[in-house]
């Protein structure tokens, strides 16, 4: 259980749940809240403490639901907002909390409020989104667009995936601005056309999104992750080169923009103002932890952000050593809680990503074993890859089709599902199915399982300082400790045997192949192993 004081974000191992692939009630081989509800108690067998629901709103579906009509209701592909309450008091019933993805940088362009903004140059609400002069063939700066093709991935000798940046020259078809012909102006779209930017700098853009947290709050919902949250205090008139490479990418300069921490700071007002810590946890898509600690503010802005470098990093030892210390140095600095993620709905799955089951499974060790908040991806715990799907069933404007495969409950038919799923499924569906692995005491599920129980039950794991000892070449080593609780986490990047004289007497607690696992540490880890150890009692 979370230690005395704590609030309960700040012990959390957080599940990430893609609603359309999670699991199907209704037959239209999409997934939907009730299948959601029915799968909880084998998230409360897991052991995870909250989970986080991908978009479900009313959407036309241009970017599978990031781009929101109405923020305030549910998709019918999805459910009632009956079903939402249900979901929500069976995971309370449950001791889960529920976060839910809140998208403020943009909507559809078919929400009410930018249907009446490109009504005509004098609607109520253009001001709402970001319009500006122009002639059609000259967009007003060079920011670029998400979803143009800017990144991709491609993969190493060693089998592992990393990502590619591309140099592609910025057109109209990639920019960020579409001209609309019926008012001759253009307007901002960091994303789709279909997805156009709001107007943080409009005291009414600010007041209508907080009524659409406090519908949710009101509700009773846990907390909330913010979309590329970073990006919505922006000046579009600041000159050319404020963010010529797009504010959505790596190298963008938009932390620069101190408007985003001033609507921070107004947003954790309000989430404040409500009992039973409620959170907020960013998507800051910044790949400097340095620039990412600042969104933490001086404790007034966000509770959590993501901190996506680990994410890109490769499967070997010093990188993550300096991953590691660049984050306790950065997040220490501002007094910030780190995130540590390795799989999401917008990239590869880590399985995939590192090559073998034996480093996704040292992964999940090193994963929780780390000194903050744990995000876990649905899937994740079954040990699943990334699907392949042939260029007829791509549907996603950004690739990322592969990580959102549809997850496999049974080993038979449609694997629980009502029916065939909107995407293929993952490689080896029936044999990573949760009822084949479940009758597997050696396999991944049960893996996660031990891990977030000796996570629950050591206050060092939860909360305790984080300390790097001396390892030989291709391990990682480091010490957890709180007041009198201590574990040493070892996770070894190679693939041959390694010695290592840990001192003293060490018990294996859990290791990522099941090897030892309540005897003496013997003092050789296995290729792609890694453990956690305690001492004796």
């Amino acid at each position: 259980m979370p230690a005395m004081g704590a609030p309960w974000w700040q012990t959390a191992v957080i599940y990430q749940i893609y609603p359309r692939s999670f699991a199907d009630t209704t037959g239209d081989g999409i997934g939907d809240l009730e299948g959601i509800r029915r799968r909880l108690d084998h998230l409360a067998w897991l052991g995870v403490d909250a989970i986080w629901l991908s978009p479900f709103f009313p959407s036309p579906m241009a970017d599978f639901g990031y781009d929101v009509a109405d923020h305030c209701d549910v998709d019918p592909v999805f459910g009632t907002l009956g079903d939402f309450d249900r979901l929500l008091a069976d995971a309370h019933e449950r001791d889960i909390k529920v976060v839910i993805d809140w998208v403020p940088n943009h909507t559809s362009d078919q929400h009410p409020w930018f249907v009446e903004s490109r009504s005509a140059r004098d609607a109520p609400k253009r001001g709402w989104y970001v319009w500006r002069d122009g002639t059609p063939d000259t967009p007003p700066n060079g920011w670029r667009a998400a979803f143009t093709g800017e990144s991709t991935w491609v993969r190493d000798d060693d089998g592992q995936l990393r990502p590619r940046l591309l140099d592609d020259p910025v057109g109209i078809e990639a920019s960020a601005w579409t001209w609309d012909d019926a008012t001759e102006q253009w307007y901002l779209h960091l994303f789709l056309p279909e997805q156009p930017d709001l107007e943080w700098r409009n005291p009414e853009v600010v007041a209508a999104m907080h009524d659409t947290l406090r519908f949710w709050l009101d509700r009773g919902v846990d907390g909330f992750r913010a979309d590329v949250v970073h990006a919505i205090g922006k000046d579009p008139d600041a000159g050319p080169d404020a963010a010529a490479s797009g504010l959505t990418s790596p190298e963008s300069d938009t932390s620069e923009w101190e408007q985003t921490h001033e609507i921070l700071r107004g947003l954790r007002t309000l989430l404040d103002s409500y009992d039973g810590d409620r959170m907020m946890v960013g998507e800051v898509f910044l790949l400097d932890t340095a620039k990412v600690a600042r969104y933490y503010g001086d404790g007034d802005e966000l509770h959590l952000c993501f901190n996506f470098p680990p994410l890109f990093t490769r499967w070997a030892a010093p990188r993550w050593r300096g991953r590691i210390l660049d984050v306790e140095e950065h997040m220490g600095s501002v007094g910030g809680w780190p995130t540590w993620v390795l799989s999401n709905h917008d990239n590869p799955r880590h399985r995939s990503r590192y090559g073998t089951e034996a480093r996704a499974r040292a992964a999940a060790v090193l994963l929780l074993g780390l000194r903050g908040t744990t995000f876990l991806y649905a899937g994740e715990e079954l040990g699943l890859e990334d699907a392949e799907v042939p260029p007829d069933r791509v549907v996603d404007p950004g690739g990322r089709d592969g990580c959102r495969a549809p997850i496999p409950w049974d080993r038979d038919g449609l694997h629980g599902w009502a029916a065939e799923p909107w995407l293929p499924w993952p490689p080896d569906a029936a044999d990573h199915s949760l009822e084949a692995l479940l009758a597997d005491a050696a396999s991944m599920p049960h893996l996660y399982r031990r891990l977030l129980a000796a996570r629950r039950s050591s206050p060092a794991l939860q909360l305790g300082s984080i300390e790097l000892v001396d390892a030989p070449d291709g391990v990682l080593a480091w010490h957890r400790r709180h007041g009198d609780d201590e574990r040493l986490v070892v996770v070894s990047f190679t693939a041959a045997p390694v010695d290592l004289d840990l001192g003293g007497a060490w018990v294996i607690e859990v290791a990522s192949d099941g090897a030892g696992e309540g005897g003496r540490w013997a003092g050789t880890l296995a290729p792609d192993q890694a453990v956690v150890l305690h001492h004796p009692e």
